[in-house]
C-alpha cells in the first residue's frame, strides 16, 4: 500500500494479561529509538471504548485529558508518545471506536454504500483501517500503533480483525506484531511464570494474528530458562524476547529495552539497513538518577489519590530535573482539607495549583493561593489556579469578599471570572471550550519576558471562562500584573505580582508542551524559584539558632 511518497511499515503493540502493564511506555520507547536511529515515525493509539473522545471522560477512571495541538482531547498515552517522540500529535493519531462508528453511520446516512447492508466486516474494519493509514504524514517510514485493553476484549475486536486484514494487504515484512505481557513471581523462590503469556499468546493466534517480539513485564529481569520457555510455548525467537523490568524513571526504558537488542531484532525484521541510535538522553538520564538538589512542592488538587489525574505536571517535574538537577518531592494535598487549616503546607517550599472542572475543591485551591501570597511562598496556577488566585486577590485584596467565577456561583455581586460576552454585545450561553494551540503575547519587562524571553509564544488552552475585562483595571491598580493576553487582548492569559518574582498563574496549560530536552518554563520558574525559598529558609533558621 502506497502512502504519499515513501512506503509506510507498521508496529503494532497489544497487551495480554491485564490492562495497565506500561503499553504506552513501551510504545513510545519503541518510537524514540526508532526516531532516534533516523527514522520518520507516527504513532497512533487505539482505545477500543465507545466515546467520541477522551473530554468528558472522569480523570478517576481514565487519568488526565491530554490536549493537543490542534485542540483534540485525547488519552494521556498521547502525552507520553509527545514527550518520547519530540513532536506534536494531532486527533488523527488517536483512533476511538467512537469516531469509527460515527464516520461509518454518517456514511450510511449519507447513502455512500449505496444501500448495501452495514456490517462491521468489511465496512467498520475498512474505516479502522483507512484512520491508521492516514495518521502517517506525507513522510513517515513507520507508523507504530498500540491498541488499548487487552486481547480478548469484546469490544477490541473489530480493530484486531482490520490489523490481521493490514498484515496481509501489506505484504510481507510491512507489519511487525508486538505483545506485551505480564510474567508473575511466585512463592517463596519468586520463580517465574509464563503460563499468562503462554495464554495470551494463544488468545492472539486464534485470531490469526501471530506476535513476533513479546514485552515481558515482571519485577526481575526475565531468567535465560524462563525466556526459553517462552520462546518454545510461543515460536518467538529468544532474542525477540525483552525482558521489561519497573524502571526508576520511565526515560530510562528506551535504555532498557535497547540494551537487550531490540532495535536489531526490529530492523533485521523489517529489512532497515545501519540504524545507530543517537542517545540524547544520557545527562538527563543522570540528572534524574542523582540530583544535585531537592524541593518539596504541594501540588493542590482535587484528584489527589490519583496521581495519574495529573500525569503531564508529574512529567513536566522531571523533565526540569533531568535539565536542572533539581529533584522536585511532589506532596499531594487535597484541597478540601486546606479548609480546616493549612497546616499541610507548612512544609513545602512551593505550591502548584493545577487545572480542573466543577466547584468541588475550589475554595480550598483559593486558600492555597492566600497561603502563598502572603507568606510569599513560590506560587504556580495553571488554568483553574489561575482563576482562584484571581477570586483570591479580589476577595482579600480588592475587599470584593463574595468575588468568585459565574461558573461556580451565578449570583456572585462580583464575577471576577466569567463568560466573555461576544464581539456583538450578545451574552454567549454556555460559551465554547476554548481548546487548542493559540498565541500569547507577553508584555516587556515582566516576570513572564524574563521567563519566556519572547512576545509571543504558543501553548495549549483547555477553559471556558476568563478574567471580566470590567475588573483588569483594579486588579492592576492593585499590584496585579496581567503580563500575557491573547491577540485580540481581551483574554487575560498570564498573572504576576509586582512585588515578588515567584508567584505567577497561566490560564494555559504548560504541562502539555514540556519535553524532557525543552521543559516547561512556568514548571522550571517554581521549581527554581522553590530552591531559593527553601535556602532563605534554611539561613532564617540558622541565624535564629
Amino acid at each position: 500500500m502506497h502512502h504519499g511518497l515513501c512506503e509506510v511499515q507498521y508496529i503494532v503493540i497489544f497487551g495480554g494479561v491485564m490492562s495497565g502493564l506500561g503499553k504506552g511506555i513501551i510504545t513510545s520507547s519503541l518510537s524514540h529509538l526508532l526516531a532516534n536511529s533516523g527514522k520518520k515515525v507516527s504513532v497512533v493509539k487505539i482505545d477500543p471504548y465507545l466515546n467520541y473522545d477522551a473530554g468528558t471522560m472522569n480523570p478517576y477512571q481514565h487519568g488526565e485529558v491530554f490536549v493537543l495541538e490542534d485542540g483534540n482531547e485525547s488519552d494521556l498515552d498521547l502525552g507520553n508518545y509527545e514527550r518520547f517522540l519530540d513532536q506534536s500529535l494531532t486527533g488523527d493519531n488517536n483512533i476511538t471506536t467512537g469516531k469509527v462508528y460515527k464516520e461509518v453511520i454518517e456514511k450510511e446516512r449519507r447513502g455512500d454504500y449505496l444501500g448495501s447492508t452495514v456490517q462491521i466486516i468489511p465496512h467498520v474494519t475498512n474505516e479502522i483501517k483507512r484512520r491508521i493509514r492516514k495518521a502517517g504524514l506525507d513522510s513517515t517510514e513507520i507508523t507504530i500503533i498500540e491498541v488499548g485493553g487487552t486481547v480478548g476484549d469484546i469490544e477490541s475486536m473489530p480493530f484486531l480483525e482490520a490489523i490481521r486484514q493490514m498484515r496481509h494487504e501489506e505484504g510481507d515484512g510491512k507489519v511487525l506484531f508486538g505483545l506485551v505481557t505480564l510474567v508473575p513471581e511466585i512463592g517463596g523462590n519468586l520463580e517465574q511464570k509464563t503460563k499468562p503469556t503462554q495464554h495470551s499468546v494463544s488468545t492472539l493466534r486464534s485470531l490469526g494474528i501471530i506476535p513476533d517480539m513479546i514485552f515481558a513485564r515482571s519485577n526481575n529481569p526475565l531468567s535465560p530458562d524462563t525466556r526459553k520457555k517462552i520462546s518454545l510455548f510461543t515460536d518467538v525467537q529468544e532474542k525477540g524476547i525483552i525482558s521489561v523490568t519497573n524502571a526508576k524513571s520511565i526515560y530510562s526504558v528506551p535504555e532498557m529495552i535497547y540494551r537487550q537488542g531490540i532495535l536489531d531484532y526490529v530492523a533485521g525484521k523489517l529489512q532497515f539497513q545501519n540504524l545507530v541510535f543517537n542517545d540524547k538522553w544520557s545527562m538527563f538520564r543522570k540528572n534524574v538518577a542523582n540530583p544535585a538538589e531537592s524541593v518539596k512542592i504541594a501540588v493542590v488538587g482535587k484528584y489527589t489519590e490519583l496521581e495519574d489525574a495529573y500525569m503531564s505536571h508529574s512529567e513536566a517535574f522531571s523533565h526540569v530535573t533531568g535539565n536542572t538537577g533539581i529533584a522536585v518531592k511532589t506532596k499531594w494535598v487535597h484541597s478540601d482539607t486546606l479548609k480546616e487549616n493549612t497546616d499541610t503546607l507548612k512544609d513545602v517550599d512551593g505550591i502548584l495549583v493545577p487545572g480542573g472542572f466543577g466547584y468541588r475543591g475550589v475554595e480550598g485551591k483559593v486558600i492555597a493561593a492566600k497561603y502563598a501570597r502572603e507568606n510569599r511562598v513560590p506560587y504556580l496556577g495553571i488554568c483553574l489556579g489561575f482563576q482562584t488566585a484571581v477570586i483570591e486577590f479580589a476577595r482579600n485584596v480588592l475587599a470584593l469578599h463574595s468575588a468568585n467565577s459565574s461558573e461556580f456561583d451565578r449570583k456572585t455581586p462580583d464575577p471576577v471570572i466569567d463568560l466573555l460576552p461576544e464581539q456583538e454585545g450578545v451574552v454567549s450561553k454556555g460559551g465554547t471550550m476554548r481548546l487548542g494551540e493559540k498565541n500569547v503575547i507577553v508584555k516587556e519587562n515582566t516576570l513572564a519576558y524574563r521567563i519566556y524571553g519572547s512576545k509571543v509564544i504558543q501553548e495549549r488552552h483547555r477553559h471556558r471562562f476568563e478574567v471580566n475585562p470590567r475588573y483588569i483595571k483594579r486588579f492592576e491598580e492593585n499590584g496585579v500584573v496581567f503580563s500575557g493576553c491573547d491577540e485580540e487582548g481581551v483574554r487575560m492569559e498570564i498573572l504576576e505580582l509586582t512585588d515578588r518574582d515567584n508567584f505567577i498563574a497561566s490560564q494555559y496549560h504548560s504541562e502539555f508542551k514540556s519535553r524532557p530536552l525543552a521543559p516547561s518554563r512556568l514548571h522550571k520558574h517554581l521549581v527554581e524559584s522553590s530552591l531559593a525559598f527553601k535556602k532563605e529558609q534554611e539561613v532564617k533558621v540558622s541565624r535564629n539558632l
